[in-house]
């Protein structure tokens, strides 16, 4: 086998025949999964976002630990008032006044999150339950012959 053979070395992405994971259930329309793809793809970038948002709340808390080694590192190195003073204005700081970024995510999770999350559910029944329908069809198209 060459290694200027693709189809042999790596085998044929298509795969005529092979059933969609989410068959379009009768009678839903070809518009309806589009509209359903359209709202996965917004839901997707809330599921991204919120990664982002627990990303920074678990750097914002590995930042202020570490802050809290260098402060006991600064102590040890006999620098108490700048250790003192580091400790009174930043460890333990509040991120926006009165909140700490757990707080962010549980507000951003019951105010916005599980919003999101029930409708994408309801609209989801409209093609029967299964969500990515669209996805499902494009993976059909991709993999046949035609």
């Amino acid at each position: 086998m060459s290694d200027d053979d693709l189809i042999a070395r790596f085998g044929s992405a298509r795969h005529p025949g092979r059933p969609p994971g989410h068959p379009v259930p009768d009678g839903v329309t070809d518009e309806t999964v589009a509209a359903l793809g359209a709202l996965s793809a917004a839901f997707e970038v809330i599921e991204e976002a919120r990664g982002h948002l627990y990303a920074f709340h678990r750097r914002s808390g590995k930042a202020d630990l570490a802050l809290q080694e260098a402060v006991g590192h600064l102590r040890k190195a006999g620098h108490p008032e700048l250790a003192d003073e580091i400790d009174e204005v930043l460890v333990g700081r509040d991120v926006v006044p009165g909140l700490w970024t757990y707080q962010l995510v549980e507000g951003y999770d019951r105010t916005y999150y599980d919003v999101w999350q029930a409708v994408v559910e309801k609209a989801e029944r409209l093609g029967g339950g299964a969500p990515h329908l669209a996805e499902s069809g494009m993976k059909v198209q991709e993999q046949s012959d035609g």
